[in-house]
């Protein structure tokens, strides 16, 4: 019912438009997509489809069927426009097998690959879609990339080129171009790659990491850091997702990705993972060295992902890495529990005396964010613990209670006041990874079983074993 309300009211006022300031994943405002249009469409396609609104399903269909243009020009997130626009068609195609979107993908994914013509291979965040050559009066910068304007030195983002692999390795198996997965993983010099053109996975491997850490910017010129700071929460998280589901996809096969996962979690374990006075797990982030005690939203994703791959580790570090995924997703149950709408804070800290809590003004808005659902989605599958699903529908409660607005689901400005202001923005991820998460929460298992399945950053699902992955 959420879902189809959420939908309605998107069609009826915003249908197709240019979404064009959403907040990103990580939390940046921006013209993101490029002058792609209808974002929500494409992000909600695969959701629609799972919960079974064949009418709504088909609308969205006809809409990318007529109207969804790719003939733009523009700055877009590379990262962005992969995760939801490429991500959602990809597993739109998987689901239903209708070609419309498998080709959508391909053309997409086609204007993305020039963000990779740097020195080291390792993407540049921005990148113009117009055709590479076609220049125009208008679009004088079309086919080109460059770093974002805020991020240090001209640096690119390790949770932005770190989280292309799914994606990538899908658009090579359907089209036969290995182009894609080249880029994404494993490219020689040679027709396709200029000589000295190196892959991601490559550069990471050569750098020296401080502590096992990988910091949050390096360099696409010269592959180096370019700061030293670490966050499993924005500018770091999926980059960590994306290897364990990297081997996972590849039905285990991929060994680097593995061990790259298993090298930077334990990292992670004995640097950043701490515990508060009052008993509560948490990740710091890490700054040269210097801890800083707090977590964002976007850090809860990691009690899945852990308790992901625990599921497939030897006992003991199952039985610690269930234990660590348990204690994170109870941590930010907590950041939860202790604000009076029921939803969590952008960030909360543990210092100053408090815990779980935010405790600067500009960390305590809520914008239907997914990290702490997705978490409860994965330990449910992988316990059963009920627990998970009585979290789950407290906020389903709260969501309803003072989320829901007359055209839709708003953000909410500050999370510890009953009679909250809205921010009047409903993000197209609370259609691809919220609702759907809270709704596979509560089905059976083998909706979307995690055997046959898995989710990319913005909760769009790509078959186990689609593709012939060479580690």
């Amino acid at each position: 019912q959420m879902m189809k309300f959420a939908w309605d009211n998107y069609k009826q006022y915003a249908l197709g438009k240019n979404e064009l300031r959403p907040l990103t994943k990580n939390g940046h405002i921006g013209n993101m997509f490029g002058g792609l249009r209808g974002a929500t469409v494409i992000d909600a396609l695969d959701t629609l489809y799972i919960m079974e609104l064949e009418e709504e399903f088909q609308e969205a269909k006809e809409w990318v069927e007529k109207s969804f243009d790719l003939n733009v020009n523009g700055e877009a997130s590379l990262f962005e426009v992969n995760i939801r626009y490429i991500g959602g068609l990809l597993a739109t195609y998987y689901l239903t097998g209708e070609e419309v979107f498998k080709s959508k993908a391909l053309e997409l994914g086609e204007k993305l690959l020039p963000a990779f013509n740097t020195p080291t291979g390792i993407p540049r965040g921005v990148i113009n879609l117009g055709r590479q050559g076609t220049r125009s009066l208008f679009s004088p910068c079309s086919g080109m990339s460059w770093s974002w304007g805020w991020a240090s030195a001209g640096s690119s983002i390790l949770a932005e080129f770190g989280t292309l692999h799914l994606e990538f390795l899908h658009l090579s198996a359907l089209s036969g171009n290995p182009v894609f997965a080249e880029k994404a993983s494993n490219p020689q010099p040679g027709p396709l790659h200029p000589p000295g053109v190196m892959n991601i996975r490559r550069v990471l491997n050569r750098v020296e990491k401080p502590q096992g850490l990988y910091p949050n910017f390096l360099s696409p010129v010269t592959g180096s850091w370019v700061q030293h700071h670490v966050s499993i929460g924005g500018l770091g998280d999926s980059f960590y997702e994306y290897l364990i589901k990297s081997w996972l996809m590849s039905d285990k096969k991929d060994s680097e990705a593995k061990k790259m996962y298993d090298d930077a979690l334990e990292a992670i374990e004995k640097h950043l993972v701490k515990k508060s006075a009052g008993g509560l797990t948490y990740i710091a982030e890490w700054r040269g060295g210097i801890l800083d005690h707090k977590m964002g939203h976007l850090a809860c994703f990691s009690g899945g992902m852990i308790a992901l791959g625990a599921e497939h580790a030897a006992e003991a570090r199952r039985q610690r890495h269930m234990e660590l995924a348990a204690e994170i997703t109870s941590t930010c149950h907590e950041s939860y529990a202790r604000s009076d709408t029921k939803l969590g804070p952008e960030a909360f800290r543990f210092d100053a005396g408090s815990e779980a809590m935010a405790t600067r003004l500009s960390e305590r808005y809520y914008i239907l964010r997914p990290e702490v659902v997705e978490s409860y989605m994965y330990l449910w599958r992988l316990t059963h613990d009920p627990k998970y699903r009585h979290w789950g529908w407290e906020v389903v409660k709260a969501l309803e209670k003072h989320c829901r607005v007359e055209a839709g689901f708003s953000g909410i400005r500050d999370v510890y006041t009953t009679t909250p202001t809205h921010d009047n923005m409903q993000q197209s991820f609370f259609l691809a990874e919220t609702l759907k998460y809270l709704y596979l929460l509560f089905c059976e298992d083998d909706v979307l079983s995690l055997e046959d399945w898995v989710f990319n950053t913005e909760a769009h699902p790509l078959p186990i074993n689609h593709t012939d992955f060479k580690a």
